[in-house]
């Protein structure tokens, strides 16, 4: 019986020892996110490659006409939504250069940005973003960047007649200018700039976007984003209502 007690001991401590690991369980996808890039140059040279992606958004530059960089035009938009993706819009023009910014700035950036998505056929209701592109601190930001959003709300109500204007007003910048904007109610949804070192960078968590490090899946310069809710992202006509995100169809 000895014996045989320890036959069956050892029997046990090897069926234990070749049994099968419990299942590895995925942690949830976080509920809401989209993935998107931003990417400096057309996006139709990439077609193919975008097509074949698992992003869900572009992002995509209004300019001034004089920009060495292409501007978002109405062709590069219908390939984007005709490919299922949606389209984030962003104005930039001297935004890296903090004497740029005045209530003068913001309200003809505001009118230029306004023609040009008129051009791509920007559905009201979806965002324009505008970039601030440097390390503001409070002077700046309580002083000339303040008067830039104030004059881009300006020059968007008058482009709309008098009336409440068609596009939301998105701001591109470091946490503390995000911050402090959507505080003030200058701007309806912020994207944190990917530049760690500015001010406030760690402490804002109010982003509808959030921009990253280029990513490994894809050839071509561009920055990875994140984005959440409703972030202002839309496509253009003649594209299937079925896929949801931050999309506002244009009819």
């Amino acid at each position: 019986m000895k014996k045989l007690g320890a036959l069956l001991a050892v029997l046990a401590l090897a069926g234990c020892h070749h049994a099968a690991p419990p299942p590895v369980v995925a942690a949830p996808a976080a509920p809401g996110l989209a993935h998107g890039i931003d990417m400096a140059t057309d996006a139709r040279d990439v077609s193919m490659e975008l097509t074949g992606s698992r992003v869900d958004f572009v992002a995509r530059y209004y300019r001034d006409p004089a920009s060495r960089w292409p501007t978002l035009s109405p062709a590069e938009a219908r390939m984007l939504s005709a490919a299922g993706k949606e389209v984030v819009a962003v104005w930039e023009s001297h935004s890296g250069n903090p004497a740029y910014f005045s209530y003068a700035s913001g309200y003809a950036d505001a009118a230029a940005a306004y023609r040009q998505a008129k051009a791509v056929g920007q559905p009201a209701g979806s965002a324009i973003y505008f970039a601030v592109d440097f390390n503001a601190y409070q002077p700046d930001i309580l002083g000339p960047i303040d008067r830039y959003f104030r004059g881009i709300l300006a020059g968007l109500q008058v482009a709309a007649g008098g009336h409440a204007p068609e596009y939301r007003v998105g701001v591109y910048g470091s946490g503390a200018v995000c911050d402090y904007l959507k505080r003030a109610r200058l701007a309806q949804l912020t994207w944190l700039s990917n530049s760690t070192a500015w001010a406030g960078h760690d402490q804002f968590g109010g982003w509808d976007i959030r921009q990253g490090p280029q990513s490994a899946g894809l050839s071509f310069s561009h920055d990875s984003n994140e984005a959440r809710g409703d972030y202002g992202g839309f496509r253009v006509p003649a594209i299937s209502a079925a896929l949801g995100g931050g999309r506002r169809d244009a009819l």
